[in-house]
């Protein structure tokens, strides 16, 4: 429970031990008492604590909610600037390297040498799809600079829109322990901080592509 007490404060821009003592009407001792694992709080402050992180008492007291990995960092609300991007999706075993590579090529063949990527996981897969065949589907997006030639691109426009986000340095060296846990952790700063996720209007989720990694969820 101490643990999960220090993740949680910091999620709420590094709420400090006496910030969150005068909420619940405690001492600062109190607080570090109940993060050093030298005592629990009682049932109403623990009610309390719950209401104010938004998360269960299970949760709380029973899970380990910090699992991020030394690769994660700079935790924040940002708002992206409107963007025209053109979008590939491929469904397969490994669709990601051939969307990636095909939205690649089309800025190449257009003069862009370093084009800027992002993808999403693309939601329109069969249950036969995945439970048989195995795959998934990926959409890769390049955002296309004002002035390229986009003769034969479907061109379609995001407009400016706030995201919670989170950094992650060398995304692939554990794929598949550091991106889901970023994006736990995403959740997690996003239920703290009473942010809803929007899934229309915009692209609800995206992730940057590249040696290092951002990950974006849209929100109110």
């Amino acid at each position: 429970m101490g643990n999960n007490l220090q993740y949680l404060r910091s999620l709420r821009k590094n709420m400090t031990q006496e910030s969150l003592a005068e909420q619940l009407h405690v001492s600062r001792q109190t607080v570090s008492k109940w993060e050093m694992n030298a005592a629990l709080p009682e049932m109403d402050k623990a009610i309390a604590l719950c209401e104010i992180f938004n998360c269960s008492l299970d949760s709380l007291f029973r899970e380990e909610m910090d699992k991020r990995s030394d690769a994660c960092s700079n935790l924040r609300v940002e708002e992206v600037e409107g963007f025209r991007y053109a979008a590939y999706t491929v469904i397969s075993a490994d669709p990601e390297p051939d969307a990636i590579g095909r939205v690649r090529e089309q800025a190449l063949q257009r003069g862009v040498r370093d084009p800027k990527v992002i993808g999403w996981d693309f939601p329109c897969v069969s249950a036969e799809q995945i439970n048989v065949h195995h795959m998934h589907g990926y959409t890769a997006a390049w955002i296309v600079p004002q002035g390229t030639d986009t003769e034969g691109l479907q061109i379609k426009e995001q407009p400016k829109h706030r995201y919670a986000a989170v950094h992650i340095d060398r995304p692939f060296d554990q794929p598949f322990a550091t991106i889901p846990g970023a994006y736990r952790t995403l959740d997690h700063f996003m239920r703290v901080n009473g942010l809803a996720q929007i899934r229309t209007g915009v692209i609800p989720c995206f992730e940057t592509d590249g040696e290092s990694m951002d990950i974006y969820i849209a929100c109110e």
